[in-house]
């Protein structure tokens, strides 16, 4: 018999679906998933580890705020990823946000299979 994911793992099979160089928000892949709220998100990401390849940098508050940004260490770190990848970031926000914009429901469809 198959297990079931958890939430965790819904959420870290949506992170890893974000293609280098955009970003989306919390909000968004928990509208995508249906299943809570995107604190709930926070929350899943928060608990992420290095292992699990999830590039949990990707992912913004609603403003495109780097509002996880404490969860890295150092704090840095998050946004030095995201300039990685080519975003530029002033004063803890990704510039050109709503173009760098990636929409978990537009790009994965309501028949996206996580596993």
């Amino acid at each position: 018999m198959k297990e079931q994911p958890t939430y965790y793992d819904l959420v870290f099979a949506v992170v890893r679906e974000i293609p280098r160089g955009r970003v989306t928000n919390y909000g968004a892949i928990a509208d995508f998933l249906a299943l809570g709220a995107s604190r709930m998100v926070g929350w899943a990401l928060n608990n992420c580890q290095p292992g699990d390849q999830v590039p949990a940098h990707r992912v913004l508050n609603r403003k495109g705020e780097l509002s996880g940004r404490h969860h890295f260490n150092p704090p840095g770190f998050m946004q030095q990823l995201l300039e990685s990848e080519g975003i530029v970031v002033e004063n803890d926000q990704v510039k050109d946000f709503k173009q760098l914009f990636w929409s978990p429901a537009e790009a994965l469809g309501m028949d996206w299979e996580p596993f």
